[in-house]
């Protein structure tokens, strides 16, 4: 399940692509226009900076900006770069969780299907299109 925290990188990653002008944007700003607090918002830029997605701008004139054309980002990778995972199940996080049944189970098939898709539409949708 996708949290507030994935969906939250999202519309943060949508405030940075609509400044068309290509201005950095202030954390203040992008809470004021997201209507989140700036300390959450901090958690998340900090992992967006890791992933390259964003590029933070020091001093008071400070704040971010993309790095690349927002046509060039999906929201499968946006959403993952938060830290969340796209699995359906818990049995399929393997980075949380290890299943011992997972070689007899007979659903196993399914939620692999079902994640299959998620991931394939998600990462069909590009930043540019939640613009437009």
């Amino acid at each position: 399940m996708i949290t507030t925290k994935g969906k939250y990188t999202l519309l943060i990653m949508i405030d940075l692509a609509e400044n068309t002008d290509g201005d950095i944007l202030s954390l203040n700003e992008i809470a004021k226009h997201q209507g989140i607090s700036k300390k959450y918002l901090e958690t998340i830029v900090k992992k967006l900076v890791r992933a390259d997605l964003i590029v933070g701008i020091g001093g008071c004139k400070g704040g971010y900006k993309l790095v690349k054309s927002p046509k060039k980002y999906t929201v499968g990778e946006i959403i993952e770069a938060s830290g969340e995972d796209l699995s359906t199940v818990a049995c399929l996080d393997s980075n949380k969780f290890s299943c011992a049944k997972a070689k007899s189970c007979k659903t196993l098939t399914v939620w692999k299907g079902l994640s299959k898709t998620i991931h394939d539409y998600l990462y069909s949708i590009k930043l540019s299109d939640l613009i437009k």
